[in-house]
């Protein structure tokens, strides 16, 4: 050890032992837990516990805590209802449905048609064409639904019988004839035509749009025209405000995934937090050493700068009262108790007192205990530590630590060096 800090160390030890009140300075507020550690009293202060006690948090209030910390961020201001779309404007006018008209009668398509059925089914056909001339809408619907009946295999009868329900406003009529003739014929432009238009009086804007585009390719005329003139500016609205929406709809639940992706995250974040947070707790209570000492005692806790590592030294308040057992009962206790410079503070012993520096009590040499490697192992194990300061507060412990196998052989051995056996 450097012996320029051993005498500044030695004239600490001497002022203080002139003014103990100067341990109460806050800035030797390690030394005094120091002392404390090692169960010395400073003058003027009351008892202290030996050891700092570590207060430990109440279990309820930390499971309070725990489960505070484990219940889930509630999310607030997010869109939490369903995403309510906006009205279309639209142009056009419907007509009222004619769901509570029966069906119309339709023809049996499984009866063999004979050449006499044709032939009396365009006679019914043309006087439905002269009442429709007439406007007697209802009579060309009875003679249309003759012709139907004699020949139910022609599209044209059908679609001329939708085109009539048109006129009529049925459009739910029209467009189960115009399908009809559809099935029959799927290339019958005036099925798509009358089913475009009467899809047209409900309303039924893209619908409407598709049949009347098949319409016109199949055969165009200028009443198809017009009339998409007037449905087309309106399906294209409502397919806008399809795509909006559905875009809308698609964002708000990228939204959605990415808040659930962040809350994952975190959550996972905040479990690592905390495992991490109590392992660190549990490893703080751990015992490590003896706390307090001096930093640097040769890599052992607790033991002056480069005194060979005795962990926390052993206490010399006045000295250990008879010594160690079988150490000659020297005043002054364990180190320099017989001369080594720098004894710890009260240690009793003065420098050169009929010792060797660095020597022990009874003239031991402290190398044969500071090099010798079962003893500083044994120092470094808490469990031996805490057997010889308790030994040290009071030699007659001795006996309860006998049977200790760990613990046993030390004290024998430490008993032998003090003797001056080894």
């Amino acid at each position: 050890m450097d012996a320029a800090k051993l005498n500044q160390l030695k004239a600490f030890v001497e002022q203080c032992k002139s003014n103990p009140s100067i341990l109460k300075d806050p800035s030797l507020s390690f030394f005094q837990d120091y002392l404390h550690s090692l169960g010395a009293k400073i003058p003027g202060e009351s008892p202290r516990p030996p050891y700092p006690e570590t207060v430990e948090p109440d279990s309820d209030e930390e499971d309070a805590a725990e489960e505070e910390e484990d219940e889930p961020v509630q999310e607030q201001g997010y869109e939490s209802e369903e995403l309510v779309e906006s009205d279309i404007e639209l142009e056009g006018d419907v007509v009222e449905p004619d769901n509570n008209d029966p069906p119309q009668k339709m023809g049996d398509s499984s009866i063999e048609v004979t050449e006499e059925n044709r032939d009396a089914s365009q006679m019914a056909k043309g006087q439905a064409m002269e009442a429709i001339s007439e406007g007697k809408l209802e009579e060309a619907i009875v003679q249309l639904t003759e012709a139907i009946t004699l020949n139910p295999t022609s599209a044209i009868m059908y679609g001329t019988r939708a085109s009539v329900y048109i006129k009529m406003k049925k459009p739910n009529a029209a467009i189960r004839d115009a399908s009809a003739a559809l099935e029959i014929n799927p290339d019958s432009a005036k099925g798509y035509k009358s089913r475009g238009i009467a899809r047209s009086m409900l309303g039924q804007w893209e619908e409407a749009a598709k049949d009347l585009h098949l319409a016109s390719r199949i055969d165009y005329d200028e009443e198809i025209a017009a009339v998409l003139k007037k449905v087309e500016p309106n399906a294209h609205k409502i397919e806008e405000h399809r795509r909006k929406y559905d875009r809308l709809r698609k964002e708000k639940e990228d939204r959605k995934n990415e808040r659930d992706r962040q809350r994952r995250r975190a959550e996972a974040q905040a479990a690592y937090e905390k495992a991490k947070k109590k392992e660190q707790s549990s490893s703080s209570r751990r015992p490590g050493g003896m706390p307090g000492g001096f930093p640097g005692a040769g890599g052992m806790p607790g033991g002056f700068p480069g005194a060979g590592g005795m962990p926390g030294g052993f206490p010399g308040a006045g000295g250990m009262p008879g010594g160690f057992p079988g150490a000659g009962g020297m005043p002054g206790g364990f180190p320099g108790a017989g001369g080594m410079p720098g004894s710890f503070p009260g240690a009793g012993g003065m420098p050169g007192a009929g010792g060797m520096p660095g020597g022990g009590p009874g003239g031991v040499d402290m190398s044969k205990i500071l090099n010798d490697p079962e003893l500083m192992a044994a120092f470094k194990d808490p469990e031996v530590m805490a057997a010889l300061q308790d030994v040290m507060k009071n030699p007659a412990n001795i006996a309860k630590h006998q049977a200790n196998p760990k613990v046993a052989p030390i004290i024998t051995k430490m008993m032998g060096k003090f003797a001056g056996s080894e």
